[in-house]
């Protein structure tokens, strides 16, 4: 009935806790309960509180997965500082289920905040560009494409304002 837990062989500390049992309930409740918070705090409807709660876990999730790079760990000497969290998890190992899972929890919200906001503008809007943006930047074809991936959220983020783009690397 139980899913046996194998051992993990990931010898990263910064992936290696994304591993243990558990860790897939807790992020689910991690966002539900965001969504509690948001809803009391802030007096909002359901659909609006889904949204922030999306948006937020955007933010978040691009800039510590597929952003920044390296570990604060300095016992790995140096050896994943040129890849980002997205890239160091599973050992670069396409198509997990790790990653499988943190693909379709975008999604997943995604379906919850349009789906509560009666798919209305400008909520929808937002939405989508968020679940494109994560989703195109966990393709296995953005594996150790960081130009790209900043590419797209540069581009995204000027949106229509009427200025030419011009992309300068970070790393």
């Amino acid at each position: 009935m139980y899913v046996r837990a194998v051992p993990t062989t990931d010898l990263n500390k910064n992936t290696e806790w994304f591993t243990y049992p558990g860790v897939w309930t807790t992020y689910i409740l991690m966002l539900f309960f965001s969504w509690l918070i948001v809803l009391s705090l802030f007096a909002s409807s359901p659909g609006t509180a889904w949204t922030i709660v999306h948006l937020a876990h955007f933010f978040v999730t691009y800039h510590f997965f597929h952003w920044k790079k390296g570990t604060p760990f300095a016992d790995d000497q140096g050896i994943y500082n040129g890849l980002t969290w997205w890239e160091q998890i599973d050992n670069g190992k396409q198509l997990t289920r790790n990653r499988k899972f943190l693909t379709v929890v975008p999604v997943v919200l995604y379906l919850i905040a349009s789906d509560t906001t009666d798919y209305q503008n400008p909520m929808l809007f937002f939405n989508t560009l968020a679940v494109f943006v994560l989703v195109v930047a966990k393709f296995p074809n953005m594996h150790k494409k960081m130009k790209l991936k900043r590419a797209l959220l540069v581009l995204f983020s000027q949106g229509d304002q009427g200025k030419s783009f011009s992309f300068r690397p970070y790393s």
